[in-house]
């Protein structure tokens, strides 16, 4: 019984967020079993950037002092951030790019916050499960609002992405998507090198940091499901 109170208050928070982010779609809501397999696909992203971390880190520790700021920021921004964000767009880009159904703009925000939530739900029940029920709720209003955020920063950039793409206008396209990749692993970097220097003032910047992160988030889910609009081929005219 303690056990599933544990994985229930693990998955309490993510469920809440992609709930919120699923309203958010005015539009046109996406196929529940496409969201399903989203998330699917951000539990299966966990396994892959777990791999590349443990290579990454071995690396890292045969060639710097463990623990020294240095192999932090190395660790946190390339080693994890990369990893973990990467995958993600990785496994969004493939199942969603060239998909009938993404056919507005804040879809991307919807597909991005829900397979990162995918992450952050398989994540915190390994968490909660080792750690406990304390674990459960530092993690419910930090690390799963963190990657909730990452996936609101990629979705923004990637819907622009695919707005430029249907336009016909490549390059600017490209653009967006790298910095559909590139924000949330500064972000994501940021929040765990942040978190990784102890003391009562970095706590405080974390806090701080965290805080401005979700309310920056929250605005752009406001802006862009206000500004939705259908994605249409555009390739003929001069408008987008």
């Amino acid at each position: 019984m303690y056990e599933l109170i544990l994985v229930a208050a693990a998955i309490v928070p993510a469920v809440w967020l992609l709930i919120r982010v699923y309203r958010a779609d005015k539009l046109e809501k996406e196929p529940v079993g496409m969201l399903i397999g989203i998330v699917l696909l951000g539990i299966v992203s966990t396994t892959l950037a777990a791999v590349t971390e443990q290579l990454g880190e071995a690396f890292l520790m045969d060639a710097l002092p463990a623990g020294g700021l240095l192999y932090n920021f190395l660790l946190y921004f390339v080693v994890v951030a990369l990893s973990e964000e990467g995958f993600k767009y990785l496994l969004l880009k493939i199942r969603t790019w060239r998909s009938p159904h993404f056919n507005c703009q804040f879809d991307g925000v919807v597909y991005a916050v829900f397979l990162s939530l995918g992450f952050a739900l398989w994540e915190n029940i390994g968490y909660v499960l080792e750690y406990g029920i304390g674990t459960a709720l530092a993690r419910a209003v930090t690390a799963v609002p963190g990657h909730a955020c990452f996936g609101v920063f990629m979705g923004v950039w990637y819907g622009i992405a695919k707005r430029w793409d249907l336009a016909g206008y490549p390059r600017e396209s490209k653009s967006a998507r790298r910095k559909a990749l590139l924000i949330p692993v500064l972000l994501h970097g940021a929040y765990d090198f942040i978190a990784s220097l102890q003391s009562d003032l970095m706590t405080i910047l974390f806090l701080v940091f965290v805080a401005w992160m979700f309310g920056a988030a929250m605005k752009l889910i406001k802006k862009a499901s206000a500004e939705d609009s259908p994605l249409m081929n555009e390739r003929n005219t001069q408008q987008i």
